[in-house]
């Protein structure tokens, strides 16, 4: 049809008519799009704590036929997916944990880049805290893009810090340090990551137990927010005399000193920015990060972040404990809230303290006390028969089974959108790792293809990329034979050696045998190393 326009001050009345109406049906439609695109987030939302399970199920499905049964749902898998829905449901009460691409975003604040600059150097940390636009879009993200996130952070702040500044004082380590378990975990003491890391400083398996944290059926000393600070004090000690420079001690928290010393390699040098471009993508982002995260907590006053009340106790009293002792005795007798006590007490992940076997601490509010003190003898009968027969005790114990992180192998089915890369960092493996224990020659894989990946990293022919471990409470192994040679001792490494206890046989430093050897935390059974002379 052809349409005959007006002429003249006609024809100029028409056009802006037809550009008015354009206009509108554009906003109109910018605005639908808006409300599709919100609509399709919250849908997605909804949808990926079953994606997740799906995932998990997937990985799995090597197991039988039809994936999972339901007596294969152990533990482990079980508090994963209770860790996934938890974080799920976070993230939609509070629209402010919005993911971010933080190597393309650039955030806006009304605060300006003078001021941050000034406000970073009036911190006056120990730690060299770098300013450019990465560590800026950290400091806005931290400070001004999750308040109700932060507000929770800086509630457990009152309560966990005084614990990280006390540890941390105790090696003579820098105070800032605390703030890498915000990064980790965000002071979630019982957090459980895809691959297998625990508690707030999101210790491996492996790494825990060549750093003496005790993991059995009813003890999990990662979740200890003393013993795993402890720790994770030592670990990035022996980062730092390892690598002298607190940026990369932090940056092997997150990838591993195989990862740090790999991008010294090929850097040349032995600063964070120098070696930035060479740590794997993750990593990169981790010392802004941990900047990001310092400033928030330093001037919350100025951007307004009240601390919210968490309800943990100000004091808090240590029991030795000699006897088996259900939290639920101290409850009902007590008076304390069982879920309280778990709070205090999160190690003991059955609810039971195996004091039977050696003495363990339960902690109880100050205020609790004296009336613990007045009951204890009645406490250890109570309910005894019920809650700490033998058949309840073995249940517990042969319910909890070997952590899923403890090396065994599990079978990935490659599903689209799936890279070595994306992959790798799921597992916290790498992908030259993927690549060996599958004998891949190139990084390209397919939908349906199916993988095999060995969690903490180690398989039969290769290293791990944690620890090897062996549980604290195991007899050490007899002094092995050793052979001198110039400039250190010959060891062959034998089945449940770590670094750790190597280094407490010979009396020297674990990170001096990582650097005379020119190695990371891994060793494996069979492998031959250098002991420097004391």
């Amino acid at each position: 049809m052809l349409l005959l326009l007006p002429g003249g001050a006609d024809a100029q009345v028409f056009r802006n008519r037809l550009r008015t109406e354009n206009d509108s049906l554009r906003a109109q439609i910018d605005s639908l799009k808006k409300t599709i695109e919100i609509l399709q987030h919250d849908i997605l939302l909804k949808d990926s704590v079953a994606n997740e399970m799906l995932g998990i199920y997937e990985e799995n499905e090597d197991k039988s036929a039809a994936g999972l049964n339901p007596e294969d749902y152990s533990p482990e898998i079980t508090d994963s997916l209770l860790n996934i829905w938890y974080l799920h449901r976070q993230v939609n009460e509070d629209s402010s944990n919005e993911e971010y691409d933080m190597d393309s975003v650039r955030f806006s604040s009304n605060v300006s880049d003078e001021v941050m600059r000034e406000r970073l150097e009036n911190m006056n940390s120990y730690i060299t805290l770098p300013y450019d636009e990465k560590v800026r879009n950290y400091m806005v993200l931290y400070s001004e893009k999750m308040p109700s996130k932060m507000s929770n952070i800086l509630g457990l702040c009152q309560y966990y810090m005084p614990i990280f500044e006390e540890t941390f004082s105790q090696y003579n380590l820098p105070d800032e340090l605390k703030y890498v378990a915000i990064i980790e975990s965000a002071l979630n003491p019982t957090a459980v990551s895809r691959a297998g890391a625990k508690g707030m400083w999101q210790f491996m398996t492996k790494t825990a137990k060549s750093y003496g944290l005790e993991i059995n059926s009813y003890v999990d000393e990662r979740l200890d927010p003393f013993k795993s600070s402890d720790a994770a004090a030592r670990y990035l000690e022996d980062s730092y005399n390892l690598f002298g420079d607190w940026n990369l001690a932090i940056s092997s928290y997150n990838c591993g000193p195989g990862n740090v010393n790999k991008a010294i390699r090929r850097s040349g040098k032995r600063d964070f920015w120098s070696v930035y471009e060479y740590l794997p993508r993750e990593t990169r982002g981790y010392v802004p990060a941990f900047v990001g995260a310092m400033y928030a907590i330093k001037y919350s006053k100025e951007y307004g972040i009240v601390p919210n009340n968490v309800q943990m106790p100000v004091q808090v009293d240590t029991f030795m404990i000699n006897r088996n002792l259900h939290l639920q005795q101290v409850s009902d007798l007590v008076g304390i809230p069982l879920e309280e006590l778990k709070e205090l007490n999160p190690q003991y992940i059955k609810d039971i303290i195996p004091g039977n076997s050696k003495p363990y601490v339960l902690r109880l509010p100050y205020n609790y006390s004296s009336s613990f003190i007045a009951n204890e003898d009645s406490i250890y009968t109570h309910r005894a028969e019920e809650l700490l027969n033998p058949q309840t005790l073995v249940s517990s114990k042969s319910s909890s089974s070997e952590d899923s992180s403890s090396g065994s192998r599990i079978s990935y089915k490659v599903r689209s959108g799936d890279s070595l890369g994306k992959i790798a960092s799921r597992h916290r493996v790498t992908v030259a790792q993927l690549k060996q224990w599958n004998h891949l020659r190139s990084n390209t894989i397919r939908v349906g293809q199916r993988l095999y990946i060995y969690k903490g990293g180690s398989s039969v022919s290769s290293s791990s990329s944690s620890s090897t471990s062996s549980s604290k409470t195991q007899a050490s192994p007899a002094k092995a034979p050793a052979a001198s040679s110039e400039g250190g001792t010959i060891y062959k490494v034998k089945k449940g050696d770590t670094l750790y206890k190597i280094s407490k046989q010979f009396g020297v430093s674990a990170s001096a045998i990582m650097k005379f050897n020119g190695i990371g935390e891994s060793i494996r059974e069979g492998q031959t190393i250098k002991i420097p002379s004391k």
